[in-house]
């Protein structure tokens, strides 16, 4: 029988609070690459893992992130949503 040794790796929780938020997770080691992306929508869920790949997650969008430190919530760009608010209403003009 093969024996795995024990890791102690941190989850964290991802809640998508709009459509299209963004998961990518980056490498560990010289050159820092991203190796893995999610989009989720509203609701959705991403339960994610910090490896011996995988040293940094970052996340683009609406989303509430859960740790064992806390909670924190990431946010759309101000500038982002100002431009998709007057696109919007330039099209009902």
């Amino acid at each position: 029988m093969e024996k795995r040794q024990s890791q102690n790796s941190d989850y964290v929780v991802i809640k998508a609070l709009d459509d299209g938020v963004n998961v990518i997770g980056l490498t560990r080691g010289t050159d820092t690459r991203f190796h893995h992306s999610e989009k989720l929508d509203n609701g959705e869920v991403l339960i994610a893992q910090f490896t011996e790949h995988t040293s940094a997650i970052k996340i683009r969008g609406n989303a509430k992130i859960l740790t064992q430190f806390g909670e924190v919530e990431s946010e759309m760009k101000k500038s982002s949503v100002k431009n998709l608010s007057s696109s919007i209403s330039n099209q009902h003009v």
